[in-house]
């Protein structure tokens, strides 16, 4: 079964910094790309960085050059780097995972979410 743990939420002041940890468990391969979204209370889930297996990450434009993503120090894990945080960053931060179908396709696969509370 593949699991995605997620870990580093925690609450800060405007202008600091958090670091979320996501490490996948329970595969061989590696994931064709590894992504982090995020909620905000009453909104949809957004994309905030991906990153394909071997490719560049790509980023929402409202977190460009604030937000860090690269990858673990091994297979199967993203490190989403935070600075200069602000209160619109508040969310549930989810990690997320694709691995390629051999048929065509990809399967999804989510973490449970990690808070991440930024106050003014």
């Amino acid at each position: 079964q593949v699991v995605l743990a997620e870990s580093g939420g925690g609450l800060v002041q405007a202008g600091g910094s958090l670091t979320l940890f996501c490490a996948g468990s329970g595969l061989l391969a590696n994931f064709d790309a590894m992504a982090w979204y995020r909620q905000a209370p009453g909104k949809q889930r957004e994309l905030v960085a991906e990153m394909s297996l071997g490719g560049a990450p790509n980023y929402v434009d409202s977190v460009k050059g604030r937000f860090t993503l690269s990858s673990g120090d091994a297979k199967n894990k993203v490190v989403l780097r935070m600075d200069g945080l602000r209160p619109e960053d508040t969310g549930t931060y989810y990690c997320n995972a694709k691995l390629r179908q051999v048929f065509g396709g990809f399967n999804d696969y989510w973490g449970q979410g990690t808070q991440v509370t930024v106050s003014s």
